[in-house]
């Protein structure tokens, strides 16, 4: 994964007058946390974060009053109307660190015949990885499964360097017979009174 780049600047006014102020001016405010060290309180770029956070699990390189920090995104507040970004926490992560990190669960391949529906368990899969090569996502195929089948995070092959950090035995898909619906008390009188 490639790293993504961003200027940040130290923030010095807190609460709300100061946030609101802050993304007038077209930047997000955001706290960088990790490794005991002490957080420090950062703006950002608003468009620029917006495309970043585009990918999942993205690797953010800041540029901090002359420091770089390594840096992925561990909570993204977004405005529930307009979906912009309000703040965001960032992790410090090193080059080579073990991190833990929800990637994304796809599916491939078509079910048994027969009207099966798949339900997403979970739409995602806790891994451990590298912080410098966390996956996107995983794929998983689903082709022949009937109903009643399941597949367990154990089942789903990680990528190259990636470990399973969640329940191994957690459901993560299953297979369920598709359920026609119950004839309700109108429907069942109608087709009474046309026989």
């Amino acid at each position: 994964m490639a790293e993504i780049k961003l200027a940040a600047e130290v923030r010095t006014e807190f609460g709300k007058g100061a946030a609101r102020r802050t993304r007038r001016a077209n930047l997000v405010p955001a706290v960088v946390y990790g490794h005991g060290a002490e957080a420090v309180h950062i703006t950002l770029p608003a468009h620029e974060l917006q495309l970043a956070l585009r990918t999942a699990n993205v690797l953010i390189g800041l540029e901090i009053d002359g420091k770089d920090a390594l840096v992925i995104p561990k909570a993204v507040q977004r405005n529930p109307l307009k979906g912009d970004i309000e703040h965001v926490d960032l992790l410090t992560v090193k080059r080579g660190e073990k991190v833990n990190v929800e990637i994304a669960v796809h599916v491939e391949g078509d079910l048994a015949p027969g009207g099966n529906l798949l339900e997403y368990v979970q739409n995602t899969l806790l891994v451990e990885a590298e912080a410098t090569h966390i996956p996107e996502s995983v794929t998983v195929s689903v082709a022949g499964l009937d109903a009643g089948d399941s597949i367990l995070a154990k089942d789903i092959p990680l990528p190259k360097g990636s470990v399973l950090a969640g329940d191994e035995d957690a459901v993560v898909l299953q297979v369920v017979a598709a359920q026609a619906e119950e004839p309700t008390a109108e429907t069942a009188e109608e087709e009474g009174a046309e026989a």
